[in-house]
């Protein structure tokens, strides 16, 4: 698995074998949603299996709600391996009430067999590595 070294604070990326796991940090509002949406979109194009983990996210928006709903669909409508990582309770429950739950699929924080490597570097978070 390897880091794959983002300009962007607000991302990180891994990618190993073909699975990629994006970790989005901040709030995911219409800001952010528009600094990472080229970026999510590439991955969303080109890996066979696409991770986002909202675990570092601490809001979330109609905007940032729209952005995972099209990752999602363009990696699923492609034949793609899709999974959205997320343990925070208010944007689980916006997931709910928005009634995405089909499209988005959020799961628990566990990794999926062959990606338990090494934590993603992130330079506000103590005891990480800058990206």
């Amino acid at each position: 698995m390897h880091l794959i070294r983002r300009g962007d604070p607000h991302l990180a990326v891994r990618s190993s074998e073909g699975l990629t796991t994006v970790e989005l940090y901040g709030e995911l509002d219409l800001v952010l949603v528009q600094r990472v949406r080229p970026e999510l979109d590439v991955l969303a194009r080109e890996a066979s299996a696409l991770t986002v983990d909202l675990r570092h996210v601490t809001f979330c928006d109609a905007s940032g709600l729209g952005l995972l709903v099209r990752c999602a669909q363009r990696v699923q409508g492609r034949g793609a391996a899709w999974r959205l990582v997320c343990d925070q309770p208010m944007i689980l429950r916006l997931v709910r009430l928005a009634a995405l739950d089909d499209v988005l699929r959020p799961s628990s924080p566990a990794p999926p067999p062959g990606d338990e490597g090494p934590p993603i570097p992130h330079p506000s978070l103590p005891g990480r590595l800058p990206v």
